[in-house]
């Protein structure tokens, strides 16, 4: 009898931990503005996470790359390919940028999966990933939208905005409709997929033994991954059709 309560409790402990919260958010006053502390906190760690990774690399480089620098020449080299594929000869300066969506996506996703974030208890609302939040999507999506303009404005002036009437006036409507849509596109996409995925784990959790949601999980990782790909690909891609000035 105490082992079956036993195993009722931890299953119950479990299920709370998977759990998710919906429409509920711990709140912070800064400067008259209300923002949700609990992204702040996890993008916070994220951030941290990264940096502290980039400097313990980078402190003191070897000829021979020991297994971390090696990683980390890797991750470079791939997030090069991506730039210079979409983008074109002129990928160099934009690196940075599309390095920096990819990494925090992809670090972002991961530690709302890998992360016990739910054992963190906060007043309102709980800790997850920040790209769980439909805001963090937006502010990425809405940066990528100012680098497309810059880029397209850097290079080619105020002649950029004649693409717009390209390859008839007619069009006018529609090529700005879709200058609107594509950060709409990215928020979205991102934000839905990292949500779904949540959801599917949190409702097999509550159905079936744990054992069963667990390789689920595991997907879970792949696919994380691979909607940073994606993000980053699509910003790359946006960024040189602006550059080169067709559709």
């Amino acid at each position: 009898m105490n082992v079956l309560l036993c195993s009722i409790n931890t299953l119950k402990r479990l299920y709370d931990i998977s759990a998710v919260e919906v429409g509920q958010h711990f709140y912070w006053q800064i400067g008259g503005f209300q923002v949700h502390a609990q992204v702040l906190i996890t993008s916070w760690v994220v951030i941290a996470i990264l940096l502290i990774s980039a400097v313990l690399v980078v402190r003191n480089p070897q000829t021979i790359p020991t297994f971390g620098q090696n990683f980390f020449e890797y991750v470079l080299e791939f997030i090069r390919d991506v730039s210079k594929t979409q983008i074109g000869e002129e990928y160099g300066p934009w690196v940075p940028f599309i390095g920096t969506m990819f990494l925090f996506i992809f670090v972002s996703n991961w530690s709302g999966a890998l992360l016990p974030w739910k054992i963190i208890q906060l007043p309102h609302g709980e800790l997850a990933a920040p790209t769980n939040d439909i805001n963090t999507t937006v502010a990425l999506a809405l940066l990528t939208s100012i680098a497309y303009f810059y880029a397209g404005l850097s290079k080619k002036g105020l002649a950029y905005f004649g693409k717009y009437i390209q390859p008839t006036p007619i069009l006018l409507p529609i090529n700005i409709l879709e200058d609107f849509t594509k950060p709409l596109s990215l928020s979205f996409r991102l934000f839905g997929n990292i949500l779904a995925d949540e959801l599917v784990v949190v409702v097999l959790v509550s159905l079936v033994p744990l054992v069963v949601p667990i390789p689920v999980m595991f997907l879970g990782l792949f696919t994380s991954g691979i909607q940073a790909l994606i993000f980053a690909t699509l910003a790359a891609a946006y960024i040189g059709e602006s550059m080169e000035g067709h559709h």
